[in-house]
């Protein structure tokens, strides 16, 4: 791993830096009302906030500054869409996860020409949102026994099922899919992808709200969908499994994610050098020095994990080890908890007060608190990703079941 960036990347660094520290004044009070990653997904003015910084990417030609240029994208490295991503996060902009992140990457690793042609430049350009749909009631961590199913019926595929947790589907135009192909096949075997429209007959979305009202998860509804055959992805039944674990790894490098959490732990570090207790600033207690200066070495920690895991795409060609990826989701998702604890603890009272004129932070220290324990759960929990970190990473046997009398 080479850690030192060219000169072309310092430069392309800072001019990222600026432009989300000018653009970002623009964002509307309901942008900022959640700590949660989805917030675009929320409120109305939100979500035009989000439309309208997707749009001035594409002005900018940074929209997916990795993809070939021909499929609308900028023809760079994966390293300076890291750095891209960063400076995204670190300044709290909106970014597309579920097109540009996940599905498009998808699409141009395993879809056919004519399906690159057709489904990546309205990603690039913001015209088309993205929802995912792989969770199911019974199988979420365990998403190979999904059991929604898609049925060739001449030209199309006929698709019957449910999915749950799906994030912006009330907001979103299509959904990558996935779907049992092969009704008699059983874990990952018989899978397939789909580019879906939402807007087909037979699509029921319904809202799962959160404790406190906000809108973000949907259950989808699939009722004798009638899919094209021409969207599925690769043209080939049975590939899902495998373009969905790659698909997995594209989202899990979570560089973003480690700028987000450095943002909140420098507004708290302003917090606690401002705010006195018993006549002394927080900022000279020792205890909250040291574990405030913890926090700091495991977030550079996890941003080294990050750009090693890009490095390992870079170098890999996109297909890398699925081991990198998961070590960076792990340490980041328990990350994130330590961040929310310790917050909250040393607020003490104020912590537990929620978005008001009363909420230091403006209630974040309660949001995250609250919303922390996904990031154990949601992309794969951390006992999975424990097994893939073992399994792929260090060769070990998975464990056999024993079958007792």
């Amino acid at each position: 791993m080479d850690y030192n960036l060219t000169k072309q990347q310092i430069a392309l660094k800072k001019e990222f830096e600026h432009f989300f520290q000018e653009e970002m004044k623009k964002a509307p009070p309901e942008y900022w009302q959640s700590g949660q990653f989805e917030t675009v997904y929320i409120s109305d003015a939100g979500w035009e906030f989000y439309k309208y910084m997707k749009g001035r990417y594409a002005e900018k030609g940074w929209a997916a500054l990795a993809w070939p240029m021909e499929y609308g994208g900028a023809g760079l490295t994966l390293m300076e869409q890291l750095l891209f991503d960063e400076a995204q996060s670190l300044y709290g902009a909106p970014r597309d996860i579920y097109g540009i992140r996940m599905f498009g990457q998808a699409v141009l690793v395993f879809a056919t020409e004519e399906q690159r042609k057709r489904i990546l430049p309205p990603i690039v350009s913001g015209e088309i949102q993205y929802c995912q749909g792989w969770s199911e009631p019974n199988a979420g961590s365990d998403l190979a026994a999904l059991t929604t199913t898609a049925v060739r019926d001449g030209n199309d595929y006929v698709v019957n099922g449910q999915k749950t947790w799906t994030s912006g589907a009330h907001r979103s135009d299509k959904i990558f899919l996935l779907a049992r192909t092969d009704p008699n096949s059983s874990r990952g075997e018989g899978l397939s992808v789909f580019n879906v429209d939402l807007g087909l007959p037979g699509i029921e979305i319904r809202p799962v709200h959160f404790m406190n009202g906000d809108h973000v998860f949907n259950e989808v509804y699939f009722t004798d969908v009638r899919v094209p055959a021409s969207e599925l992805i690769g043209g080939e039944e049975n590939d899902g499994w495998r373009q969905t674990r790659a698909t997995m790894n594209f989202e899990r490098s979570l560089i973003a994610f480690f700028a987000g959490t450095r943002r909140r732990l420098d507004e708290f570090i302003e917090y606690v050098k401002t705010t006195k207790r018993d006549g002394r600033f927080l900022a000279e207690n020792p205890i909250i020095r040291h574990k405030i200066a913890q926090l700091h070495v495991d977030i550079e920690v996890g941003r080294s994990l990050a750009y090693s895991t890009a490095f390992a795409e870079l170098s890999g060609n996109m297909l890398f080890s699925a081991a990198a990826a998961s070590e960076s989701r792990v340490f980041g998702g328990e990350l994130y908890q330590r961040v929310a604890n310790v917050t909250t603890e040393i607020m003490g009272l104020y912590g537990q007060v929620e978005s008001s004129r009363w909420a230091p932070l403006n209630g974040i220290a309660s949001d995250g608190y609250q919303f922390n324990i996904g990031f154990n759960i949601g992309g794969g929990t951390s006992e999975i990703q424990r097994n893939i970190i073992a399994w792929i990473g260090l060769g070990m046997p998975r464990l056999k079941t024993v079958k007792t009398k």
